[in-house]
Parts: C-alpha cells; structure tokens; sequence
C-alpha cells in the first residue's frame, strides 16, 4: 500500500483557500476580462500559412527528407515506424517531431493578504485559433531560455531554474502528445516566490479558484497551464477523507501500479526513426506534408509576426490535426467515492511505452472509415451522452507552439450507478485521490489526461 500523498498543512490550506477564492483579490473577474482583451489588442499577430521555400532556416535533407533548422536546434520534422501489439492498425510509419531538450513549463505563486495567487502570463501563440490564451508564468524551450533564436530572456525564468528546495510545491517531467511527438518532455513546476516577484506588462495574479473557474472557458487556459495545474497536490482531501478514498477504491494502489506495470511490459512493439521521405502514405506538396487518405495530420508552414515576442518575425513548421479531437473521462460513484475510467494508451512516442490516458481521445474523423468493431472503446457511449450525466464540456487547445488550430472537446460524463465496474484489460477506474498519487510520478498520465484531472478538480 502507498503511503497517503498529502500536502503538509500549510500548503494544503493555502491551495483550499486560493480554491475557494472565485472572485476579488489582486483582481476581479471583471478586470482580468479588460487585462485580457488590452493584452490580445496589445500582442496582436499575423499568422500567415506560406509553402516551405518560404521558410526562412528550415529546409529539407536532401538525403533523407527531414525537415530541420539549419542551427540544429529548435525541432526537427523526422520519419517514424511504428509496430504495435494493440489496435485494429498494426504497423505504420508517420511524421513525428523530434525536440530532443527539456522545456520548463512554470507558474509561481505568492500569497496576498494570506491568499494564494498563481502569476498567469498572457502569451501569443502562432498556433492558438484565437492568438492569445492563458498560459504559465514561464513557457520556454530549452531553445528559447538558451536563447538560440538571438531573442529576449525569459522573464522570471531566475527562479525556476535554481528554485530553493523548500518553496517547490510541485517538480515532475511529463510528456506531451505521444502521436506527435517522440520522447517530448517538460518539467512541470510550481514554485512559491516573495514580494520581490512582482506581475509584469503581460502577467498577472489570480487566485486558483479564478484560474479554475477561466478553465471552463472555450480556448482560455493552454495546454501548458492545464498540465502544470494538474501537479499541483490535490488540495480538496484532508487526511481523513483522504484516508476513506484510499480504503474504498475499486482496485488497490498496488493493483493499478502493478497493471500499469504489466501493460508496459506486455507491450509488444516497438519503433524506429526513418528518413522522412520514406514514410508510406505520406506525400509533401508544395505547402503541406499530407497523409495520402486526407486522414490524421499534416506539416504546414506559417510566418509570423509579433511586436509582443522574444523574436518580433519568424517562420517554422507547424503540425496541423485534421478535425477536432474528442478526449473524454467516464466517471461513477463505486462505493460512495468518484472514480473516473482511465485507458492505458500506448503511443508511439511514449518514453516510457504506455501512459494513462481518458476513457476515450480520438479524432472520430480518422476512425470513419473503419467498422464498428475497431472504433474506439466508449466512443459510441460519449457521443450518445451529449447532454445526460455532462459534467465537464470544454473545447481547449493543443500547444500552440507546435501544433495549428489544435482543438479537443473536454469532456466529463458521470454515468449511472448501474454501468459496469468491469472493463476490458485496458481500462481501470481509478480514484481522484489515485490520480493525485500517480502525478507525483513521471510518464503516468498523459497530457491529455492531465488536463482532466485539472477539470476534474474544478467540479
């Protein structure tokens, strides 16, 4: 049995109370609406979809047909092959980006008057479909805090980067999207900071009951802030309840830790890097690199330009989905505790081969051509359910750095008391308190899910 994940007290009563603060403190609702709206007058940005002879640094090997910046750095778009032991495709191969560098994703906090506030950073992305969203304190590449690409530092990167150890509240490596990146990894940081620190030209402080209320808006809050929020300790369980959540989960702590275990080791499969050119199905016009069927994603360029950047004008690659993505948590009352149905996905681009993810994270669009036995588990039960039992229904964005007009429907389904507690080897239902537990670990929950449990957190 693992030891309980409690906060101390002092930061399980700050997070309870900054939680409970919806409204007021450094800023109310309504100016954070004015503060936001000055801020995408203010970083207005022209995002222009250009061929790739028009991206200035990027070009293609000759050889091997990777798409790469001519410093080395940044990104590269590579070939990959994959073969897999689950799902109805065995074996393909695909783009993939390949960022072999640690990015910092952070958010300080500071109290005010005794209350907790997170500093939230108005920030432009070329990829975002509304240019401006919510993002952490600091969003940055090792690229970008290096300063490769001959910009502006990184505010407030000084105190992430060498943090004092007893103001970290949070500090955990975790990945992005498995299917489009390979081995992509960030760390997840919240750090306390003093008076010292204070909210620049695009910053702000709102207390977590104000970013948790903005979570339920359209394309407000990235991705990034959503997975460093979902580190945070879970603040709402007391030892006690806490204590009865652990005792009453459908599957011990073990059980889940041991079937994640197992899910990995079983995995038979593996992949391989290849020259982008020799990716089957995959054919590069003068503007895109598309999958021969119009099915999952293509590589675009884009130049951009913004007065509000470290670098006022660029171009670059960027990865755009085909349709709107749909990921999806059931979850139920089992024993008078919330369980939510976790899937173990393995993707591709997995460092650790399978993480946890929603009951269901698909395209619908790219599984239409397949029968009705090889559609995603659950798909069918979350698109009849567009209403009944909808606890969470929120369209957010993907990174915006990488990935254009990336959209996923949120959603959180509580079905009824009669659905069944059996699954298939894939899935578990897993307790909030679980997931609290699993996120002080590195590759247990993707992205994805992550921002779930930032949702889930918020009901």
């Amino acid at each position: 049995m693992l030891p309980p994940r409690t906060p101390d007290s002092r930061a399980a009563s700050l997070l309870a109370e900054s939680a409970a603060a919806v409204d007021g403190g450094v800023m109310t609702h309504a100016e954070f609406f004015r503060w936001l709206d000055e801020r995408r007058e203010e970083q207005a940005q022209r995002v222009e979809r250009v061929p790739f002879e028009a991206l200035r640094g990027w070009d293609f090997d000759p050889h091997t047909g990777d798409l790469r910046h001519a410093t080395g750095g940044f990104f590269s778009i590579r070939g990959l092959r994959v073969r897999s032991g689950f799902g109805p495709v065995r074996e393909w191969s695909q783009p993939v980006i390949l960022q072999p560098e640690i990015g910092i994703l952070g958010i300080a906090v500071r109290e005010f008057d005794g209350v907790l506030h997170l500093l939230m950073q108005a920030k432009s992305e070329p990829g975002n479909v509304n240019g401006v969203q919510l993002s952490p304190t600091v969003q940055a590449t090792k690229s970008n805090y290096t300063r490769l690409h001959g910009g502006s530092a990184v505010p407030y990167l000084d105190s992430f980067r060498m943090p004092d150890p007893r103001k970290v509240v949070a500090d955990v490596l975790q990945s992005e999207q498995g299917s489009w990146f390979l081995h992509k990894r960030n760390r997840n940081m919240v750090v306390e900071v003093g008076p010292e620190v204070e909210a620049g030209r695009d910053f702000c402080w709102l207390t977590l009951g104000q970013v948790n209320a903005l979570l339920h808006h359209d394309n407000l809050v990235n991705m990034d802030a959503r997975t460093v929020l979902s580190c945070l300790p879970d603040w709402r369980y007391a030892s006690g309840d806490s204590a009865r959540d652990h005792t009453s989960a459908l599957h011990k702590d073990l059980e889940i830790r041991s079937w994640i275990t197992r899910r990995r080791a079983e995995h038979d499969g593996a992949v391989e890097l290849i020259p982008l050119k020799d990716a089957d199905g995959w054919r590069r016009s003068s503007d895109a690199l598309s999958h021969a069927r119009g099915l999952f994603f293509s590589i675009v360029g884009v130049d951009v330009s913004s007065g509000r950047r470290e670098v006022p004008a660029w171009t670059q690659p960027l990865l755009q989905p085909h349709g709107t993505g749909i990921a999806a948590l059931l979850v139920r009352n089992i024993g008078g505790v919330r369980h939510a149905l976790l899937r173990a996905r393995a993707e591709p681009g997995f460092l650790d081969v399978v993480e946890l993810g929603p009951t269901v994270q698909c395209a619908p669009e790219n599984y239409a051509h397949l029968p009705p036995a090889d559609q995603p588990p659950y798909l069918a039960e979350v698109l009849r359910r567009r209403s009944a039992g909808v606890l969470y229904d929120t369209a957010l964005s993907e990174e915006g750095g990488r990935f254009r007009n990336a959209q996923s429907r949120y959603m959180i389904i509580e079905v009824e008391e009669d659905f069944p507690t059996s699954a298939a080897e894939d899935f578990r239902w897993v307790t909030p308190w679980q997931l609290d537990a699993l996120l002080k670990y590195s590759h247990h929950l993707n992205v994805q899910a992550r921002t779930l449990v930032a949702a889930l957190r918020t009901l």
